[in-house]
């Protein structure tokens, strides 16, 4: 076969077949929830964020590849979902866990490793954890469902050393967020940012503060669809 029509396999997640369905399943309702999205602008007046407040939008299903390989890569055990909205994105971030505690030898338990998850939402809270239930103990048991602003639940009880944090979450909200989570970050963690581009008016303060020196971030940003920011945390200087 020419080299010409090799290529990768290009699903990376190890899971059992009933979880890819079921992400498959999603990721198909999520795009269709979008398509809807522009026509609803034009119908009502309500502004971006009272429109999305409810809508199944999931993180792009190649962000989520990508986002589990990052995970994966740096050997990940603890990390944070801020805006786990339907939950997702979570799955992705549990199963990265789950292989990255098996290649470090340990058992895929709360005690070695967990993804925290939070959420504002009481609909979003009960379909996302019924959607973990439907993948099974290895999915479900290491998540920790934070309920309520996470400027409150995100303000104690952090892993001493948190390995990434996943931001996709209302903008206001992101900037607060790293700096809770901040001190917990270890040298060589990532914080992948969704829509950078695509929202980067709104996410101003929080592009300013990764990209001055003295935080401690080295920024690069990824051209998926609006753009995926993948900072690294070298440590305040």
């Amino acid at each position: 076969m020419s080299s010409s029509h090799l290529q990768l396999t290009s699903n990376p997640i190890v899971a059992p077949q009933h979880v890819h369905d079921l992400l498959g399943k999603l990721h198909q309702l999520s795009l269709d929830q979008e398509k809807d999205i522009s026509a609803q602008r034009l119908r009502q007046k309500a502004g971006f964020d009272d429109l999305m407040r409810n809508k199944f939008i999931a993180l792009d299903q190649d962000k989520c590849w990508f986002v589990y390989q990052t995970c994966l890569s740096i050997k990940a055990k603890n990390v944070i979902e801020a805006g786990t909205s339907y939950g997702v994105s979570t799955i992705y971030l549990s199963l990265a866990v789950n292989q990255s505690l098996k290649l470090q030898g340990l058992q895929s338990t709360k005690e070695n490793g967990k993804v925290i998850a939070t959420e504002n939402e009481p609909e979003k809270m009960e379909q996302s954890q019924k959607y973990w239930k439907e993948c099974g103990e290895e999915v479900s048991d290491l998540i920790e469902l934070r309920k309520g602003d996470l400027r409150e639940t995100l303000s104690k009880d952090l892993p001493e050393k948190v390995d990434s944090l996943l931001l996709d979450i209302w903008s206001p909200l992101a900037l607060p967020t790293l700096k809770i989570v901040q001190p917990n970050l270890r040298p060589g963690s990532v914080v992948i940012t969704d829509n950078i581009v695509g929202s980067a008016d709104r996410y101003k303060d929080l592009i300013e503060y990764l990209n001055d020196d003295n935080n401690g971030f080295r920024n690069i940003t990824i051209p998926y669809d609006k753009g995926l920011g993948v900072s690294v945390y070298l440590g305040k200087q």
